[in-house]
């Protein structure tokens, strides 16, 4: 029902508009039926769940469930929980003064009730907007009952000339305060298992206890949990009871395409106008960038029960963009096109994001990010030319043979950091048969992604064994294989 906020102002207006109460719980399960009768998007910028979780989801909130959301890192949970905010009225009436938003038609605390057995219809109203009714804790071992629940305040004893012994000397915690509205706890296994049991009643009698008091309240609100399932062995775990009154346990997942990790990469990132109008950046290399995760998430130096947060390439992706800026800075350019050599500058945060495990962490965190650079050069190849296959008959003529020759009679080339876009295209161009090979397999590939292609060609040979490649202080040598491991000896 809407009402006229701006106009109503006791609790008297509020009864001769009609205005009638409803749950928390219900408010979400008819707007949201009300957006699905209407074919709108229920859960907005969310990508990749349109078939698994947001189904999974809107069936719990039909069904009026505490949810818990379980998944790895990354994978939007509290994304989710706050978009739910879109689904409550956009305000809702409050007894003005109340500490845990009152219903004026069902007031809950004592405060409440005396207010409107003493002014009746001229109780003041407030109202709240759906923004306000979001509260999220994240989990931590140091969270107590008195955070969560509330505790007695001497304070407040002695200000009121209070007995211990009168409930109103009672501080509310985050939960009470949250009446009617949505409150999310993150990590839920992080909550130390006495904390957890506290919530039981909560969650199915609705009553509370502090420091002996029992009080009846039986508080109006939608409780999502998140939870990693790595912390159910690792840190912790949700007490059997407490799950038991969690309505729905959703799973999350990582996208499964790399058409919707861009999609997310593209949404999130956080680019800065100048960087977006001046760079541009070759679908080849998001889809790359992409692979890159996908690739870790397979790795045998990567912790599987960890995974690989959707973060990794949101973060990488802006280090792409201020690699190839910061090139063009150094080179004086107003704009440059994205090189696959400045994909070493996403190394940084590759390496924050992902959890080794023991082979890992004797290669190194810096050689594991160059091998899922490479491992994702050598999956994406494929699509572009011809497969490299890693047995091949000596006699059977290779498509990459000319290439291959052209550096086994040269001496190879060096491709610097921080060349001009001109003379970077001017080394490429230096090597016929690359020309050649691109107008053979990939003959319609845009103008502006030419020479991204040329040095993906000479990186999937790198990654492939045909050719070498070696690391100086300025930029890149690529060689051929035994040249190189001829000058070595």
């Amino acid at each position: 029902m809407k009402l006229d906020f701006k106009r109503i102002s006791t609790l008297g207006e509020l009864k001769a508009a009609g205005y009638q109460s409803r749950s928390i719980k219900d408010e979400l399960r008819w707007n949201l039926r009300d957006k699905i009768s209407k074919g709108e998007e229920t859960f907005r910028g969310i990508w990749g769940y349109e078939e698994s979780v947001i189904p999974e989801l809107e069936r719990a909130i039909l069904s009026r469930h505490n949810i818990n959301l379980l998944g790895l890192r990354g994978q939007a949970k509290t994304r989710l929980a706050r978009l739910m905010v879109n689904l409550l009225d956009e305000w809702i009436p409050v007894v003005a003064g109340s500490e845990i938003n009152d219903d004026p038609l069902k007031p809950l605390s004592r405060f409440s009730r005396e207010l409107i057995k003493e002014k009746g219809d001229k109780t003041p109203i407030s109202w709240l907007h759906r923004e306000d009714r979001f509260y999220e804790k994240l989990a931590t071992p140091d969270v107590t009952v008195a955070d969560l629940i509330g505790d007695v305040d001497p304070i407040k004893a002695a200000n009121m000339k209070l007995s211990y012994a009168d409930d109103r000397v009672i501080h509310f915690g985050m939960i009470p305060r949250s009446n009617r509205c949505i409150f999310v706890i993150n990590e839920l296994p992080d909550l130390q298992s006495r904390i957890q049991v506290s919530l039981f009643n909560i969650l199915q009698e609705g009553d509370i206890q502090i420091r002996g008091f029992k009080l009846r309240l039986p508080l109006d609100i939608q409780f999502v949990f998140t939870a990693n399932p790595e912390d159910y062995t690792n840190r912790g775990s949700i007490v059997t009871p407490l799950k038991d009154r969690i309505g729905s346990q959703i799973l999350t997942h990582y996208p499964e395409e790399i058409e919707i990790a861009r999609r997310i990469t593209e949404q999130e990132a956080q680019l800065d106008e100048r960087q977006v109008q001046s760079i541009y950046v070759p679908d080849l290399a998001k889809d790359l960038l992409e692979q890159i995760s996908f690739e870790a998430r397979n790795s045998e130096y990567v912790d599987s029960k960890s995974g690989v947060s959707a973060r990794t390439s949101i973060t990488a992706f802006e280090n792409l963009l201020s690699t190839a800026e910061r090139r063009a800075l150094i080179s004086d350019e107003d704009k440059t096109r994205v090189r696959l050599s400045d994909f070493m500058g996403v190394i940084p945060a590759i390496t924050g994001k992902i959890e080794l495990v023991y082979e890992g962490e004797q290669e190194g965190a810096d050689t594991v990010a160059l091998i899922l650079f490479e491992d994702a050069i050598k999956t994406l190849f494929p699509n572009y030319f011809p497969k490299i296959e890693k047995l091949e008959h000596k006699e059977a003529e290779s498509p990459y043979d000319n290439l291959i020759n052209w550096f086994f009679e040269s001496e190879g080339f060096d491709l610097m950091d921080n060349l001009t876009d001109d003379e970077y295209e001017a080394v490429l161009n230096s090597i016929p048969e690359l020309n050649t090979l691109i107008k053979r397999h990939q003959p319609d590939i845009p103008k502006e992604d030419i020479f991204f292609l040329k040095e993906f060609l000479l990186w999937g040979l790198v990654a492939n064994k045909k050719l070498s490649k070696r690391r100086f202080q300025k930029g890149y040598q690529f060689k051929d294989l035994y040249g190189s491991f001829i000058s070595k000896l």
